[in-house]
């Protein structure tokens, strides 16, 4: 890690040519912490599967290595194949671009990068660092283009709970040609972002300190675009969502009780 880092725990990666339709009305290194988040994003698209075609194999060939398990996490970025086991086996085995040696096959979705507020600690952990000198030995960055992003995202999908990663759903975000922006002018400000958890004190309309920011999108981009790969990367954040049941159990604890 690098030694000008090493006194700060978060980072929040500012791209030029970025703009942001939000006034940002809460600090996300707080509210991340306090809710015990690691990473954070905004968009998740397709890599360019051209620039990195060994790489989900060699992050596989990892996690088998470490007995990682194949969690709900990592299994949001395998495309499901409809080759019969020995074919995909076979591709597997004369490593076929995006394929792991067993015919799994990265469906390519990965955080945009662009945007990331993150925990510093996390990517200095013993774990990521093993991981990142077994793919510094297997030389991709240096014969293919195994970029951050990627690298990023597999990482977080590998050694991350669901629940340490945040979608930030309410920053108004733009590197053309993606954005995001939830519409919510001031008067229409959003309460709370819902994966942040429930509402607090902090999280009151229009004030400083709100959680929820009051944004002015341009044109007819007034709302979060739900891509593919955000409904991929998003899907095992729902096993961990309380049930409705689960949430009036805590709104009502007292107040009756339902087997």
């Amino acid at each position: 890690m690098i030694e000008a880092l090493k006194q700060y725990r978060w980072y929040w990666r500012i791209e030029p040519g970025v703009k942001y339709s939000c006034a940002i009305t809460y600090d996300p290194f707080v509210e991340m912490e306090r809710r015990g988040k690691t990473y954070g994003y905004t968009a998740a698209l397709w890599e360019i599967g051209e620039t990195c075609p060994s790489l989900f194999r060699a992050v596989d060939d990892f996690r088998k290595q470490q007995n990682i398990p194949a969690t709900p996490m990592w299994k949001a970025l395998i495309e499901p194949s409809w080759a019969p086991l020995p074919i995909r086996r076979l591709l597997g085995w004369l490593g076929i671009s995006h394929y792991d040696r067993t015919g799994n096959v990265w469906n390519l979705c990965h955080y945009w990068s662009n945007f990331e507020i993150a925990d510093l600690d996390f990517f200095r952990g013993e774990a990521y660092q093993d991981l990142f000198h077994h793919l510094d030995r297997e030389g991709g960055f240096y014969y293919e283009r195994w970029g951050d992003a990627p690298v990023h995202s597999l990482a977080v999908h590998l050694l991350l709970p669901p629940e340490k990663v945040h979608h930030f759903s309410d920053v108004g975000y733009s590197h053309p040609p993606f954005f995001q922006c939830p519409g919510n002018a001031p008067g229409g400000q959003l309460l709370e972002n819902s994966a942040l958890g429930p509402p607090d004190e902090n999280m009151s309309p229009e004030r400083p300190g709100a959680v929820g920011c009051r944004c002015e999108c341009i044109d007819e981009r007034r709302r979060n675009i739900q891509s593919v790969c955000l409904a991929k990367v998003q899907a095992p954040m729902s096993y961990h969502r309380p049930t409705w049941l689960q949430r009036f159990r805590k709104q009502y604890p007292y107040t009756v009780n339902i087997p």
